[in-house]
Order: C-alpha cells, then sequence, then structure tokens
C-alpha cells in the first residue's frame, strides 16, 4: 500500500476517523492493528519479521537490564544485533548471487534444472531493523529505560507512517507520545494535511516527472554523450531530493492526524556550504544514527587525526553498503567518505574549537552542489560501468559548444511546455527551501487572510491533479533498501 495510492488514501481516512472514535485507552491498540495491517498489505509474511525484530528486542532490552555483569549484557547486545544485521545481509547480499545464478542457468551456461529464487527485501526492514537496534544500545548505554508494555514497544516499532521509510524514532521521544492520552487537535491536524500536500507535490509533480527523463537516459547510458548527462544528473538531485522529502513530509504529516509528532528528516539540503552541512541537513534520522551507533563508538573525533579520517571513511562506507551491495553504492559512500576527510583536512579547526568551514562564502553553494551532483553519478548508475562512462563523457564536444547544446537538447527530446513547467516546479521548490531557513513556511501562508491562503491551497491541489501521472502508483526511491 503505496503512500500516493487511492487505498491509502481510504485507509487513512478510515484510521483516522476510527482512531478518533476509539475509547482514549484503547487507541493504541487500534493503531497497533492498523499499522499491521498496512504492513501485512504488502505481504503477509513481511508481519512475521517485523513481529520477530520487535520481540527479539523488546526481551533482550528487558534481559538487559536484568542481567548481573558486563559480559551477559553484552551478551543481550551481540544477541539482539548480530541476528538483525544476519538478516539484513542476507537481504543485501543474497539477492545479487540469487539473481546471477539464474541468469546464468537461463543463458544455458549451468546444467541445472530451471529454477525461480529470489530474496526480496522486505519493504522498510532496514529502517525498523535500524529503529529496533538504536533502541537496544540505547538500553545498554542507560540512556533509556527498556519498555515493559510490548504492545506500546510492538506500535514504536511498527507505526505505519514512519515503518517503510522513516524518519527513524528514537525511543525517548517517541515512546511517551505513544503513552500520552491524545485529543483531537484541529490545528494540528490541519496543518499535517498541509504538509502531506506538500509532500505529494513534490512526489507526484516534481519527482515522477523528472524520473521519466532520467530513467530514460540513466537507463541507456551508452546511447548519450555531453551536456545532457548533466542536465539529467541535476534532475536526479532533484528527483531523490523530492522524492525522499516528500515521502518524509507525508509520514511526519500523517502522524500529525493522530497526534504523534516524528522528527524532521530533511532541512533544505542543498543549501548547504559544505559536504558535512549537508549531511547535517539530509535523512537526518539516518545520519544521526551512523553518527551516534557507528562513528562515535568507533571513536569519533575523539582520537588522533588519522583514526578519525578512518572513522569518517569506515561510516561512509557502511552508509553506502547499506544502500546496496552494488559497487556503485560503496563507491557513492566511500566517495562522501574522501570529501568529509578532505573538509577535515582543509578545514581545520581554529584555537576555539570552531571549524573555518562555518565562515560561509556564497561560492561554497554551487562549489557543494556540484560535487553533490557528481557523487549522484554513481548512486544513480546501474552500474560501475556506466557511471564512468558518464562521467568520463561530461564535456564530450564541448568545444564546440552550440553543438554540445544543439546535442542536449535533441537527446533530451521534451515539448517545450514541459520544460518550463519543470522549471517552473523546481523554481517553487528552491524559494520554498529557501524561505524555510528561516521561518515554517506552512506557518507562514496559515497566518495570511483567507483568501490568500486558500487561494494557495488550492492551487497546490490543482497542480497536483493536472500535472501528476494519473493512475499510476510509483514506488519511492528508499523503499528498496
Amino acid at each position: 500500500m503505496l503512500f500516493n495510492s487511492i487505498p491509502f488514501a481510504v485507509f487513512l481516512l478510515a484510521a483516522f476517523i476510527l482512531y478518533h472514535i476509539v475509547p482514549a485507552r484503547f487507541r493504541w491498540v487500534f493503531l497497533l492493528a492498523a499499522s499491521y495491517a498496512f504492513y501485512m498489505n504488502l505481504h503477509a509474511a513481511y508481519g512475521i519479521l517485523l513481529l520477530f525484530s520487535t520481540a527479539l528486542t523488546y526481551f533482550l532490552a528487558l534481559g538487559l537490564e536484568r542481567a548481573p555483569d558486563h559480559a551477559k549484557k553484552n551478551l543481550c547486545l551481540l544477541g539482539g544485533i548480530l541476528p538483525l544485521v544476519g538478516i539484513l545481509l542476507i537481504f543485501k547480499l543474497g539477492a545479487p548471487v540469487i539473481d546471477r545464478l539464474n541468469a546464468m542457468i537461463d543463458a544455458g551456461r549451468l546444467s541445472l534444472h530451471p529454477l525461480t529464487l529470489r530474496i526480496l527485501l522486505p519493504a522498510g526492514v532496514s529502517f525498523y531493523f535500524f529503529q529496533s537496534m538504536g533502541y537496544l544500545i540505547d538500553v545498554y548505554k542507560g540512556k533509556i529505560r527498556a519498555e515493559r508494555h510490548f504492545g506500546y514497544y510492538a506500535l514504536f516499532v511498527s507505526f505505519f507512517p514512519q515503518l517503510l521509510a522513516g524518519p527513524i524514532g528514537r525511543a525517548d521521544a517517541l515512546l511517551p507520545q505513544l503513552k500520552k492520552e491524545r485529543r483531537f487537535d484541529y490545528k494540528k491536524v490541519t496543518y499535517g494535511l498541509k504538509l502531506m500536500t506538500w509532500g505529494y507535490f513534490k512526489k507526484l509533480v516534481i519527482a515522477d516527472v523528472f524520473a521519466v527523463t532520467v530513467n530514460k537516459v540513466y537507463d541507456n547510458a551508452h546511447s548519450y554523450v555531453g551536456l545532457v548527462f548533466i542536465i539529467v544528473t541535476v534532475m536526479f538531485a532533484i528527483e531523490i531530493y523530492c522524492d525522499f522529502s516528500g515521502y518524509s513530509d507525508i509520514a511526519i504529516g500523517c502522524a500529525k492526524l493522530f497526534g504523534i509528532e516524528l522528527a524532521a528528516n530533511f532541512k533544505s539540503p542543498y543549501l548547504s556550504f559544505s559536504i558535512k552541512e549537508f549531511w547535517s541537513r539530509w535523512h537526518i534520522s539516518l545520519s544521526t544514527w551512523f553518527r551516534d551507533y557507528v562513528y562515535i563508538p568507533l571513536g569519533g573525533n575523539r582520537v588522533p587525526k588519522w583514526r578519525n579520517c578512518l572513522n569518517l571513511l569506515i561510516t561512509f562506507l557502511v552508509s553506502g553498503f547499506w544502500h546496496g551491495s552494488s559497487l556503485t553504492y560503496i563507491l557513492w559512500g566511500a566517495i562522501h567518505g574522501i570529501l568529509q576527510i578532505l573538509e577535515t583536512l582543509i578545514y581545520p579547526k581554529t584555537r576555539k574549537g570552531v571549524s573555518v568551514v562555518r565562515r560561509k562564502h556564497w561560492w561554497q553553494l554551487p562549489v557543494t552542489f556540484t560535487l553533490l551532483c557528481l557523487t549522484w553519478i554513481f548512486f544513480r548508475a546501474n552500474t560501475i560501468q556506466d557511471a564512468f562512462w558518464i562521467c568520463s563523457r561530461l564535456f564530450w564536444d564541448i568545444g564546440r559548444p552550440l553543438n554540445y547544446l544543439k546535442t542536449a537538447v535533441i537527446c533530451l527530446d521534451m515539448p517545450y511546455l514541459s520544460m518550463c513547467g519543470m522549471l517552473l516546479s523546481a523554481a517553487v521548490l528552491f524559494v520554498y527551501d529557501l524561505a524555510s531557513l528561516k521561518r515554517d513556511v506552512i506557518c507562514a501562508v496559515s497566518r495570511q487572510r483567507g483568501i490568500v491562503r486558500w487561494s494557495v491551497y488550492v492551487l497546490l491541489l490543482v497542480v497536483i491533479a493536472l500535472f501528476s501521472y494519473k493512475g499510476i502508483a510509483t514506488e519511492f526511491i528508499y523503499f528498496q533498501f
């Protein structure tokens, strides 16, 4: 059940109405049942894996608190972490191996009876596994107490708005909200609906529309050269941002309908002055997860310079592998790690402990965005060969500027009105992100006179209705991770 589908709209409306009808003391039960129904609608077997990870980390967290010594605590922690990491490794590494085996059988290179084997990565498994592991580690470190109520903990892991692609919740922020009795809050509900609408605009009007051209070029990379690669790479940077931040906006807005606050996951990331700042604004819940549970345990920056650089590289390699076992993802993570290391070396801390990179200059914005776009080539390319082909031909025939431009226009083969529409939607996104650096744009619009704010709401809904692809519920990019 995708967020951008009619079944989800029906499900959400029914869940919202019933939630506020059910007596307050039973609402957690209703939300838990709704969350499992939502997830098992994708595949019934997914519920088993979700329940397994929930039960495993719930009981081991209780065991952590009761453990008489450090050795037993370590045993409980490893007993929760290793099975979940092992399952993730099976899904991440198993699928490519099985696909390769099937391809060899189909090609007759293996004399085995034809068979169909496929290891499907269950939707959202990486996110709720990380949420469960983060909870277990926090209990181990004594940051929180183990939750005694299995139902509340199960809801914490499975809460449907964030289940498939985050934001990854922290127990100290989310669990208390799930226990609290909540009443209908008109302002919170309307804010949530407005945020969801903005999320749908980003997904349906920008991400899905941009994806058509991006997929055409990247899926046939060897048929193109030159400026077209630069254009579609910038388009992909916008596409993946709108796709994922659009999901996060819908998830956060959806949670508000039930009176629950989820953490912000994006804060105008392309308006960053450095790669380090980008990662403090992009996919914040996952970035902070890797920081708190990988980078800091490795020693963080409280170690010699060479070790700090190694810690950065390891952390981003793990992040790349988390996205997939393909060499493109590994290299993408490695490049980001190297860029972070270079920033650490180029911008050393002053005597007061403040990094020189905080002295922001306008030229850092385009430089950072350019570097990010170059890394997105490796993220989006289907193979490592495609990625290097694209990189080696970005400036093909640039010595003849008119021909360089003309070739790109011909390759894109886009109607003039479509181009104008895409540029306009990207401009709207830029203005929104720029304005959101200093204010909550949704609140600012909500404070305007009735005729102004309702004009904005209606215009946004009309644009979504007219310019999104109808009848096609496209999957969100991060569902595959």
